[in-house]
């Protein structure tokens, strides 16, 4: 298992958060990718739509299954990452970097406080095996 950058916040159902000039990236894991194989296919939601925490916001298809992916904090949808409609693998390239899926303006900032550090979530992934 790789190292998890240090400066994002990560959910229990495998999202990141980054947080840049006030607005947050959201992503599926390095995990998670892996999980899921060759990405072939990302769903996102349209901008400006507005989500809770732990809601459904998109879904991501590979080669082997079709999963959801939760909203990690509640806010709106200010940006989308248009690269992923023809190039959906960069998920599994870049998953912290390029890949990242939406940018949001969040609402709760308490949420933030729910999601884990970078070793917290490296811990809750060798519990979950």
């Amino acid at each position: 298992m790789s190292d998890f950058p240090k400066e994002l916040k990560y959910s229990k159902e495998h999202e990141w958060v980054k947080e840049v000039d006030g607005k947050y990236l959201v992503g599926i894991t390095e995990y998670a990718a892996e999980q899921l194989g060759d990405i072939v296919h990302v769903e996102l939601p349209e901008q400006d739509a507005e989500f809770g925490m732990g809601e459904t916001f998109g879904v991501v298809e590979s080669v082997k299954s079709v999963s959801d992916v939760y909203m990690p904090l509640a806010g709106k949808i200010v940006e989308i990452n248009s690269l992923l409609a023809d190039n959906p693998g960069v998920m599994n390239e870049e998953p912290y970097g390029e890949g990242w899926m939406v940018k949001v303006d969040a609402t709760e900032l308490d949420d933030l406080e729910q999601l884990m550090s970078a070793d917290a979530y490296k811990s809750f992934l060798a519990e979950e095996h």
